[in-house]
């Protein structure tokens, strides 16, 4: 697939202004194509990219690729105009290249302000499988939900080695009284695209009908899915 004419890079406050709904894929950059993972998350991206949802990835390739391609995919299918990629780009010596697939673009030369951007971008986060820096994106989510730095948006949990880093929490941390039952209200771990899609759509069903963005509301619909 050819690359997208023309990329943009764009204005985080005339972003912002637009009240647009966005879902922000974190995952590895080392997970080829081959890879189930990859195809999942193309899968959740491309549904996104369908009903007219943004996608923000790190822009890079692995994980990143199969969000920003299955979106553009979706996009295409679904005849989607208004609705973009983003890309957020990262300086590293090492894996980090641009992937082809996104139309939207921020180039950063430090993970913290990287970071800062998807969380003022992102009004969901899906959490595929990765290493030090996905789980970085995990952890910094879930700490600005906890302190209420940002609203109460989902976190979705994608595959196996997931579950057992939130059963650690629970055995852990959570056992130890260091957090509270309801800090894990936030986090849904699932095991296939399509869990991670009905979570996706019913929170932007009703962002769509809210003026306000409450995920408490969101929180007993979704339940009743699971």
């Amino acid at each position: 697939m050819k690359r997208v004419s023309r990329v943009k890079f764009f204005n985080l406050k005339k972003e912002l202004s637009k009240n647009e709904f966005r879902v922000a894929i974190f995952g590895s950059a080392r997970i080829k194509s081959n890879n189930p993972y990859y195809k999942e998350i193309f899968k959740i991206a491309q549904a996104m990219g369908e009903i007219g949802v943004d996608v923000v990835s790190g822009g890079g390739p692995g994980l990143m690729e199969a969000a920003n391609k299955g979106h553009e995919v979706g996009k295409k299918l679904a005849k989607q105009k208004g609705t973009h990629s983003f890309g957020l780009t990262i300086k590293l010596p090492q894996e980090q290249k641009d992937n082809q697939h996104f139309d939207m673009k921020k180039d950063f030369q430090r993970f913290s302000s990287r970071l800062d951007y998807f969380m003022e971008l992102s009004n969901a986060v899906v959490v595929a499988p990765g290493g030090v820096g996905t789980l970085l994106e995990f952890l910094y989510t879930w700490q600005l939900v906890q302190v209420e730095h940002i609203y109460d948006i989902p976190i979705i949990m994608f595959g196996e080695q997931w579950k057992h880093l939130i059963e650690w929490v629970k055995k852990g941390p959570l056992k130890n009284k260091l957090l509270k039952k309801e800090d894990l209200d936030s986090i849904y771990v699932v095991d296939t695209a399509e869990e991670a899609i009905k979570i996706l759509k019913t929170s932007y069903q009703i962002f769509k009908k809210a003026t306000e963005f409450k995920h408490k509301h969101l929180r007993k619909r979704i339940r009743r899915f699971n």
